[in-house]
This record gives structure tokens, sequence and C-alpha cells, in this order.
């Protein structure tokens, strides 16, 4: 039995500062464990007294704080059960610093996520335009955010863009977003026909919302046409491209039917005889 104890008691060591045991090795795996079911025990705890919405944001930050306390309890453990774990620091400082300089953006990330979701800048379903990319969110991680475009292309986010650049989400106010087209015609045009005409064929389409109104407004006299602006209320951001082709399909129609003129700049080039 001697022979037992004293095999599990034998140290092994790694350098003036470094020791351990078979003993040891049993003691962490054993906190290691209790530790896993301990939090899931929690996790459980703290989920009947939550809403869908509040589980799914306490379910993510939860993730993000395990791996700091899975560090903490077996770093505590290591001191007490004799493991120089100063001496474990000091001899791989150089090795640390290069993990850390390479986990840099990876970190950022995690950290950016667990804003996003604890403070709810964006949420699953709204449509945001991020770096030129418009996209509807799918799905929100830790370390990134998953979006497709109106292409249906997957669109995968770094969450530290969330923080380092300007984020427009178009559904924060409601899926309802003011769109606009601009159009041009000519000089000497019947713009109170031209006004009605637009409005009366942007309310043809479903997807634009009776109230508030369709407007046009006058924008300027330009140099070959007089600028109008159609301004419209639709009620799905997302499809806004392809209901804005459609209404300019429309305009160019109706434009035709009624003899008005969508001009295009002319220039006249005068050429001396020598």
């Amino acid at each position: 039995m001697q022979h037992f104890f004293d095999f599990f008691n034998y140290q092994i060591s790694l350098g003036s500062s470094v020791s351990f045991s078979l003993k040891s090795i049993l003691i962490i795996l054993a906190v290691f464990v209790l530790t896993k079911y301990f939090l899931r025990l929690i996790k459980k705890l703290v989920f009947r007294t939550l809403n869908k919405q509040a589980q799914y944001t306490f379910k993510s930050i939860f993730s993000f704080f395990n791996y700091f306390i899975y560090l903490i309890v077996i770093l505590i453990t290591f001191e007490n059960i004799g493991v120089n774990v100063t001496g474990i620091f000091a001899a791989s400082a150089a090795l640390l610093v290069g993990v850390g300089l390479a986990l840099q953006t990876f970190i950022q990330d995690i950290i950016s996520g667990v804003f996003i979701i604890a403070d709810q800048t964006v949420h699953v379903g709204d449509i945001i335009q991020l770096d030129g990319q418009v996209g509807k969110i799918e799905n929100i991680t830790l370390r990134t955010t998953r979006a497709v475009t109106i292409d249906n292309k997957v669109l995968i986010i770094p969450n530290h863009k969330f923080l380092t650049s300007v984020l427009y989400n178009w559904t924060e106010n409601g899926t309802l977003t003011r769109e606009n087209i601009h159009i041009g015609v000519a000089y000497g045009s019947d713009l109170n026909l031209v006004k009605q005409l637009l409005i009366d064929l942007s309310l043809e389409f479903n997807e634009v919302v009776r109230e508030p109104k369709p407007d046009v407004l006058f924008n300027d006299f330009g140099d070959s046409a007089l600028d109008l602006k159609l301004t419209f209320t639709i009620n799905n951001s997302f499809s806004s491209n392809m209901v804005k082709s459609a209404i300019r399909y429309r305009i160019y129609e109706v434009f035709n039917e009624n003899n008005i003129e969508i001009p295009f700049p002319q220039r006249t080039v005068w050429m001396n005889k020598s």
C-alpha cells in the first residue's frame, strides 16, 4: 500500500521551479470536472427565470466568462497543490507575449461581442449597413456576426467592426424606411401632372405604404432638366433596391404614355474653319 501512495506522490520536476505529481494531476482533473458541473448547474438555474431573448443574451455572455472562471480555478488549484505558478509564467513569458499578440484581434472580437449582446446594439432580423455592405442579421455569436446580403450571400462580420466602424441600422426604428428616386424632366413639362403621375404610380406597389403618403420634391433647376425627387415609405427595407427598380420601370412607361420627356445632357460644338 505504501508503494501505491509513493507512486501517487512521486514528484516530477520540470526545471527548478515547476514540479508536480500524479496526485496533483488527478486533483486538477477533479476540480476541472466539478467546476464544469457547477457552472452547468448555475446556468440551468438562471435559465429558468429568464425569457427567450434574455436566455440568448445570458448564454452568450456566460460562455465568455466560463474561460475566466476555469482559468482562475486552475491557477488557484495549482497554487494550493504546490505548483509554483509564478515560475510557470516566468518560464513562458516570451511565449505568452507572442500568444497575446496573435490573439489580440480574437480577444477584441469576443469583447465586442459581449458589448453587442449586452447593450442590444443589433438584433437577429435587423437590417444593417456596414462598410458599404447591407445584410440581414441571421446569427450573433461572441466572435462573429452572420448576415445575409440582398444577393443571398453570407456575410461574416468580425464583431470589432461594429465598434470601430459607422453602423447604419435600417430597422432600429421599425421595418419601415423612407426611400427616394431622383428624376429629371424637360423644361416646359407640366410639373403638377408629373407630380400626380409619380404619386399615383408609386401607390400601385404593395410595398409602398399609404401613410405617410408619397411626395415629390422639386430639388433644383438642372443644366438640362428640372430635378425632382420622389419620396415614399416601404414596409420591407431589405427589398428596397428591387422595389425602386420596379418603380423606375413604371416611371419610364408612364412618362412615355403621357409624352413627358426625360432629357439628357446635350452639348453644341462649334468648329471654326481656318
